[in-house]
């Protein structure tokens, strides 16, 4: 996917962690929860070596001031327990991305609960009620770009009751990067050039913020399931997946029947996931590769490289289809649904001045959702509907820019192009091509405040946003 961006500034490096990696491959032992068993997430700054040495490290703001936060896991019926702490000098809030819980615990900041002042802190204690790859961020009003784009993200994994087999699992959190000269990060966050167009994004790619090391080295035959987090703020990342035999078996933490991705190309939008099973060559001295696609004057960058060395692993089983959600439901009765088209309208267009660069409330008026701009937390909903009804919204794109529009607090169905069906698979955002139009379909079964709102932080900020209630 070819889109239009601003120039950067700073080198293209490729970045790998040590961290969040099987056994064996140096690593991280996560904090240990607190004395009552919570987990701490303490918003702070801290420093990480994004760049190779000898350069210096990049100053960021993390969960324990580190990038990824603490990884948060538990097995499907077990409780999440969690501490957030405000070290920052601006509020916060957490949002568990695609997590389908209360309302008052996942709800927007300003629409349904306070955000937390510096200084302050919330307990989080929830059960979550499927099994997959989760995503926290923070999610308030007009800093949650700046407070992902410095690194404040980590990761939940809930594992399902009976495991799927894999020889070893990788978490690959992936991200861009806006770094200087010195290697520290570009602070023009809500920049008028970014917010008209595609968003902020960064020159440097990572996986999980750390310096390249060797490519990883497994045996021919073994079996890798692959956890795969977009933690960008704005980029839409086309990623090419050349090498073994590879399956996508879940998307935005809900398992689907197994597929490829079509021409080997997976496009994942800002904190969308993807769970892969990777069965390497049987052979030694091949690989698998991990491309981001370029973009722009951005070449292709390869974020990950695994090779086959030594003795050949015995056939793993089949992949076989894992089991689908039973708390979702088997159709959506579209006849019956609330029907509304979502007109995505703003941003650059052809005629505007380079010149252009709106500042204040002209800035946040930049988008609009039919017609108007709103942060998300102001106005009247966009619908009302009693718990249980069916929802079927068209995503009108009329903008010359690719949009990726998250329904918080629900999964939806991406239906068909021509005709009433559905992909089979579940997401909690879905990307909608410029001067296109994509329509979604869910049951609104989660009572409270919800947003629908852009993905792209940039866009989310200035008027890409609304909200819809479930009664």
């Amino acid at each position: 996917m070819r889109l239009h961006r601003r120039a950067f500034t700073g080198s293209i490096v490729a970045t790998l962690i040590a961290g969040l990696r099987p056994a064996g491959a140096d690593e991280k032992t996560p904090p240990a929860p607190g004395d009552d068993g919570f987990t701490l997430l303490e918003a702070r700054p801290g420093a990480v070596p994004l760049l190779p040495a000898p350069a210096a490290q990049t100053k960021i703001w993390g969960f324990g001031g580190d990038v990824p936060g603490p990884l948060l896991r538990v097995r499907l019926g077990q409780e999440i327990k969690a501490r957030l702490i405000n070290k920052l000098d601006q509020p916060t809030a957490l949002h568990w991305r695609g997590m389908r819980i209360a309302n008052e615990i996942d709800g927007a900041a300003g629409l349904v609960h306070k955000s937390l002042a510096p200084g302050e802190s919330r307990d989080f204690r929830f059960t979550p009620p499927d099994a997959g790859t989760f995503f926290y961020q923070p999610l308030i009003q007009p800093f949650s770009g700046e407070q992902l784009g410095r690194g404040l993200q980590g990761v939940v994994i809930v594992d399902e009751p009976k495991p799927i087999f894999s020889d070893s699992e990788l978490i690959l959190v992936l991200d861009d990067w806006r770094l200087d000269a010195k290697g520290q990060i570009v602070p023009d966050f809500d920049h008028p050039a970014d917010v008209l167009r595609q968003g902020r994004l960064g020159a440097v790619g990572s996986v999980n913020a750390r310096a390249k090391p060797a490519p990883l080295t497994f045996a021919p035959g073994a079996r890798l399931r692959l956890r795969l987090v977009n933690a960008a703020t704005a980029r839409i990342m086309s990623l090419y997946l050349p090498g073994g035999d590879l399956k996508a078996i879940a998307l935005d933490g809900q398992f689907c029947d197994p597929f490829e991705p079509h021409d080997r190309t997976l496009p994942l939008g800002p904190g969308a996931r993807c769970d892969l099973l990777l069965d390497l060559a049987p052979t030694e001295n091949q690989s698998f590769k991990l491309i981001l696609r370029g973009e722009a004057e951005l070449p292709d960058l390869t974020l990950l490289e695994i090779r086959t060395k030594g003795a050949v692993r015995p056939p793993a089983p089949p992949i076989a289809a894992p089991p689908l959600n039973p708390l979702l439901p088997a159709e959506i009765r579209l006849e019956k649904s609330k029907r509304l088209d979502l007109v995505i309208a703003g941003g650059a267009t052809r005629t505007t001045p380079s010149r252009y660069k709106p500042t204040g409330e002209a800035l946040r008026r930049v988008w609009s959702i039919n017609g108007r701009s709103s942060t998300g937390l102001d106005g009247p909903p966009l619908f009302s509907v009693k718990k249980g009804s069916p929802v079927t919204l068209g995503l009108v794109n009329k903008s010359l820019f690719a949009q990726a529009i998250h329904v918080q607090g629900h999964v939806v169905r991406l239906l068909h192009d021509l005709d009433d069906g559905w992909e089979p698979y579940w997401r909690d955002s879905v990307i909608v091509p410029p001067k296109r139009t994509k329509h979604i379909a869910f049951v609104a079964d989660n009572p409270g405040k919800w947003l629908v709102a852009s993905a792209i932080l940039d866009h989310f900020a200035n008027g890409l946003a609304a909200w819809f209630e479930v009664v």
